[in-house]
C-alpha cells in the first residue's frame, strides 16, 4: 500500500473515530501529496524518496511553528503543532541512531574519496538520497562537516 492509499484509509478511520486533531494532520499530508503530484511538468507517481522528503518537511514545519508559538507564549497552539508533527512522524521510517548515521556517512566519504569540506555537496547529495526519511538533513550535514574537518 503506497503512502497516499494509507493516508486516505487513515483519514476515513479518523473521521469515524471523530479524531479532529489527527484528521487535520492527515489532511495536511494528503494536501501536500496532491500538490507535489500536480506540479507543473510532473507526469508520474511520486517516488518513495520524494514522499519521505515531503513528510520530513511537514514535520519540520510543525516543529518550527511550535517553537515560534512557544516564544510568543501560545502553548495551546504549540501543542497542536507538536501533536501534528508526531502524527506525521508515524509515517516516516524509523530514524537511525547517530552511531549508525556516522558509520553510513563515513562509508559514503570513503566511497566518494572526499577529502575536505569542498566535497560536502557531493557527500550530502549521496547521503540525503541514501538516508531519505531515516535521518534529518540538518543532522546529516553536521556529521558530514565534522567528519570532513578531521
Amino acid at each position: 500500500m503506497n503512502l497516499t492509499d494509507k493516508i486516505n484509509s487513515d483519514i476515513k478511520q479518523a473521521m469515524l473515530a471523530k479524531e479532529k486533531e489527527k484528521l487535520e494532520a492527515l489532511r495536511a499530508i494528503k494536501s501536500a501529496l496532491l500538490l507535489v503530484k500536480t506540479e507543473k511538468g510532473k507526469d508520474s507517481e511520486i517516488t518513495e524518496t520524494e514522499e519521505m522528503s515531503l513528510l520530513q518537511k511537514l514535520v519540520k514545519q510543525r516543529i518550527d511553528a511550535a517553537e515560534i508559538y512557544k516564544k510568543e507564549n501560545r502553548m495551546e497552539l504549540a501543542d497542536v503543532e507538536l501533536f501534528q508533527a508526531e502524527i506525521i512522524k508515524a509515517y516516516l521510517p524509523e530514524q537511525i541512531s547517530e552511531t549508525e548515521l556516522k558509520s553510513i556517512v563515513k562509508d559514503i566519504i570513503t566511497e566518494l574519496n572526499a577529502q575536505s569540506v569542498k566535497d560536502m555537496g557531493r557527500v550530502m547529495g549521496k547521503a540525503a538520497q541514501k538516508l531519505a526519511g531515516r535521518a534529518d538533513n540538518k543532522q546529516i550535514a553536521e556529521i558530514v562537516k565534522q567528519l570532513l574537518n578531521h
